[in-house]
């Protein structure tokens, strides 16, 4: 049995294909990020064939809450800014870390708007960018790797399938990531998520997207109990209510492994819906690019995620 994605219109835009020699713009809008990791990675993102122009606060620290980069007006204000640049196609987080859920209020979003839409490049923190961008500007947006990267985008397969995102228009039936069946099943929905604490702090805050929904999961560094928890408020808050597939991502340095997947079984198992795991999503090698908003086909049972 198919579901199909229904609402929103005609689905949400995605940003036009980038070319070789267009500007993008990276920024911090969460945690501070290490010069030399900047630099790195603003020269892998140059051999991708882009001009790289860096926020003007991008190697800023906030003054007393060091796991900042610099004030939430200020990084907001950063964001902003690239995101209105004309020359800018698209805005690339340097990192995650914390912190994007205390600025994203403060972005101008009528600002934004006037823009149009753009690129939005990263994952975990940026989740809560994702999320608020996706639906007020209703686009396309890009979960995968950030800027100041010491791995991610030195890995063939990550950048090898960042590139067809952006430099190609959206293909129906390319392949974006596969997992192991945990429930089979075909379902298509508008894909959301990413990383599990901030979706679980998002709750009451951001609502989820009309219509059908397959929800992508990932996380890094939390212990068994502590997905348990934040799964379960997912739950109880009734956030699963409109989906109808789910894949699930790395799980990384989170204690005991195999707990971990035994709780993803145990709360998720009783949704009945089709659902894979293992998916090569989030803090690991290789982390496959997925567009959140967009459009998708889960086959649990062959175990692929496409576009729908």
């Amino acid at each position: 049995m198919i579901t199909r994605f229904e609402g929103e219109g005609t689905g949400r835009v995605w940003p036009r294909p980038l070319s070789r020699g267009d500007t993008v713009a990276v920024v911090a809008p969460s945690g501070p990020v290490d010069p030399e990791l900047l630099r790195h990675g603003i020269s892998l993102l140059e051999n991708l064939g882009f001009e790289v122009r860096c926020g003007s606060r991008v190697l800023s620290r906030h003054q007393d809450l060091t796991f900042l980069a610099g004030t939430d007006t200020d990084r907001a204000a950063d964001f902003t800014q690239s995101w209105t640049d004309p020359e800018v196609a698209a805005v690339w987080a340097a990192r995650g870390g914390y912190g994007a859920q205390r600025m994203v209020d403060l972005i101008d979003f009528d600002a934004l708007r006037q823009a149009g839409p753009k690129h939005l490049i990263g994952y975990s923190d940026i989740t809560a960018l994702h999320a608020r961008i996706g639906r007020e500007l209703g686009q396309v947006t890009l979960h995968g790797p950030v800027a100041a990267t010491s791995a991610q985008l030195d890995d063939p397969q990550t950048v090898g399938q960042l590139g067809t995102l952006l430099f190609a228009p959206p293909q129906p039936g390319y392949e974006l990531c596969q997992g192991q069946t945990l429930s089979p099943g075909v379902a298509v929905g508008r894909l959301i998520g990413g990383n599990l604490s901030l979706l679980a702090a998002d709750i009451g805050i951001e609502p989820a997207p009309a219509g059908a929904r397959i929800v992508v999961l990932e996380e890094v560094s939390e212990e068994p109990y502590r997905v348990d928890r934040m799964i379960t408020q997912l739950l109880r808050a009734g956030w699963f209510r409109g989906v109808v597939g789910v894949v699930i991502g790395t799980f990384s340095d989170s204690g005991d492994s195999v707990q971990v997947a035994a709780v993803l079984r145990d709360r998720l198992g009783d949704l009945q819906l089709p659902m894979i795991e293992t998916a090569e999503v989030g803090h690991s090698l290789p982390n496959r690019t997925l567009p959140l908003g967009a459009t998708v086909r889960l086959d649990a049972g062959e175990g692929t995620v496409r576009l729908a």
